[in-house]
């Protein structure tokens, strides 16, 4: 019904993939050479005021920020991460709107409800894990504040970062858009605990190698199950055995699952590069 709705251009707005259809207005809008107004008349697409209220209202079940009793338990990094993917999905599906910048509200609900949810993890005050987690991150459009975990990693590897904010809410004309917006759950995150396990111990769960230490990600487990495939690699049968959707892997074998092969294969030794 929402796609064949005939809607007032003028004085309503139409709904479509989420998004408000409207019709401009500004008069302050003039162009520098000819003095003509620039926005009046021209369609613009905008994001529903309702949408953001009721993501908010998520995070507020008394009507103000609250910290989430399900996530308690999980390790800092899974906490922000958590809180990061439900706010850039969001916010990333909404890059073409006009009024991209009423994200603010949600922004500061949800980072006053993680600020909340990791004060009661740790039995201190909101001000403190500010304070603690507090850094700035860099953008294309300069510095931002955000919150930010870093978990150190042995052996000269590159740390685990984790951050919450950090998104410029400036609309982008040519944004692509994902359409990956996680859906709020009431689990915990059992599974990026497990997963910051894994990465930590830097071994490869098909091989056994413990350098170049990687990731690969599947969107959903339905996408192992492939018509028409005879033989299953093994990196199948264990996230299907698993039901997981990460794989540590190392490069090399990351590199065999990407070129479709069923066993993975190692690279020979070679003495002019020093790989043993």
């Amino acid at each position: 019904m929402e796609k064949t709705l005939i809607t007032n251009a003028t004085t309503d707005a139409a709904r479509f993939l989420g998004y408000e259809i409207v019709t401009q207005r500004a008069n302050e809008k003039h162009n520098s050479h000819s003095g003509y107004r620039t926005v009046n008349g021209k369609s613009g697409l905008r994001a529903p005021a309702d949408v953001i209220q009721k993501r908010c209202a998520k995070y507020m079940p008394k009507g103000v920020p609250a910290h989430r009793n399900e996530l308690v338990q999980d390790e800092d990094f899974t906490i922000i991460s958590r809180y990061q993917a439900e706010y850039q999905g969001l916010v990333q599906y909404y890059l073409l709107a006009t009024n991209v910048s009423w994200f603010h509200k949600l922004h500061w609900v949800m980072q006053t409800s993680l600020l909340r949810t990791l004060a009661r993890k740790h039995r201190t005050s909101l001000k403190a894990m500010s304070e603690k987690y507090r850094a700035t991150t860099e953008t294309l459009y300069g510095k931002m504040s955000c919150l930010e975990v870093v978990v150190e990693r042995a052996n000269g590897k590159k740390p685990l970062v984790a951050q919450f904010g950090g998104i410029p809410l400036r609309r982008q004309g040519k944004a692509i858009l994902t359409d990956l917006d996680p859906a709020y759950s009431q689990k915990r995150g059992r599974d990026r605990n497990e997963l910051i396990k894994r990465l930590l111990a830097e071994k490869c769960e098909l091989c056994g190698s413990r350098t170049n230490i990687e990731v690969h990600h599947i969107r959903k487990l339905a996408d192992l199950k492939e018509k028409g495939r005879k033989e299953k690699p093994r990196w199948v049968k264990k996230m299907a055995q698993r039901r997981r959707k990460t794989l540590v892997v190392c490069a090399n074998c990351h590199e065999n699952i990407h070129r479709g092969d069923v066993k993975p294969r190692s690279r020979k030794p070679s003495l002019e590069s020093g790989v043993r």
